[in-house]
């Protein structure tokens, strides 16, 4: 029998400040957006989430989103689905995406 596979690639959900919401570009993404739910942006990675926020944060083939306006993760968003194959992960990506934009959030994705 082959040994199992080791799954690494994780999705992850990254709040953004309020101060996202004043970028035209972010509002047109979210016009189902309810005010009082968060803005937030989601993503996938093969790294540790922690590690992939703090190369956003630091510029490193960061989405200018998380790098200008990301606060924290949240990982009761996402910590049920990973480690996982990275084609899962590119669906759940998708997916999670989707799923926060119909409970109403501000969402942005890559």
């Amino acid at each position: 029998m082959p040994p199992r596979e080791r799954y690494h690639h994780h999705v992850y959900v990254v709040e953004l400040s309020d101060d996202v919401w004043n970028l035209g570009r972010f509002r047109r993404a979210n016009p189902g957006y309810r005010l009082g739910q968060p803005f937030v942006y989601v993503g996938m990675t093969g790294l540790d989430p922690d590690l992939r926020f703090d190369k956003h944060k630091a510029g490193i083939q960061a989405n200018s989103y998380v790098r200008d306006f990301g606060v924290r993760l949240l990982p009761a968003l996402y910590a049920t689905y990973n480690p996982m194959p990275y084609e899962a992960a590119r669906e759940m990506e998708v997916e999670l995406g989707i799923a926060l934009r119909e409970a109403g959030y501000g969402v942005w994705q890559a």
